[in-house]
């Protein structure tokens, strides 16, 4: 499992409302390779596999990981992995709006993300992946 970056999840929660929390149910698909993406989520409670295809390991990522940030980054952004809970999973979900209201306001909310893009790309590295597509759900 992906080493998590609790403070970039603290960082969402304290900027979440009410309605940006969500329960994911065991199996159920967050989103797919190329779906259009609006949102970068944080995992509050359970664990997400995110499958970068067949040439590619996957990931598991658990409680304080984000993921899907690049769909905040780029305004064209097509997912580029299927994420799936892979048991019951609460969300924390950041639209574009809130993503760069966080990012002026909290500038240490952009280090905890690039940190835990680091990890993430460091663990993928290790276990063998081929970086030329590197993860960016």
């Amino acid at each position: 499992m992906t080493s998590p970056t609790p403070g970039a999840l603290t960082t969402m929660r304290l900027l979440a409302q009410e309605q940006n929390l969500r329960t994911i149910q065991a199996g159920e698909v967050i989103f797919r390779t190329g779906d259009e993406g609006a949102s970068v989520f944080g995992i509050v409670d359970g664990e997400v596999g995110i499958d970068w295809g067949k040439d590619h390991d996957g990931e598991i990522l658990g409680p304080g990981s984000s993921f899907g940030v690049g769909a905040l980054v780029d305004n064209q952004h097509r997912r580029v992995g299927t994420a799936t809970a892979l048991r019951e999973t609460q969300l924390l979900e950041m639209d574009r709006e809130e993503f760069l209201f966080a990012l002026q306001e909290l500038p240490m909310f952009a280090v905890e993300m690039l940190h835990g893009l680091e990890d993430r790309l460091a663990h993928q590295k290790h276990s063998g992946s081929d970086l030329s597509q590197p993860p960016q759900a």
